[in-house]
């Protein structure tokens, strides 16, 4: 799975549905228009920080999973 391309696909989708132009949702997030454009072109070297601006700003949260996941939870759940 090619992650880029899926955040990209994923973040015009919620853009669009929300009826936001790139610079409506830069102003919202509080990055520049560039970041959007970038983000939905697919640019590998956007900031982390932005990123999770953007995704703030339309509602879209983020997950991690891994095959160890539970065993993780498991150990800090009791630090």
């Amino acid at each position: 799975m090619n992650y880029i391309q899926h955040l990209s696909d994923i973040v015009i989708y919620h853009r669009k549905k929300a009826g936001l132009s790139q610079k409506s949702l830069a102003d919202i997030a509080g990055v520049g228009k560039t970041v959007v454009f970038d983000i939905e072109k697919g640019k590998e070297t956007v900031q982390f920080k932005s990123i999770i601006n953007v995704l703030k700003a339309l509602n879209i949260s983020i997950s991690l999973n891994s095959p160890l996941m539970d065993k993780y939870k498991t150990e800090h759940e009791n630090s």
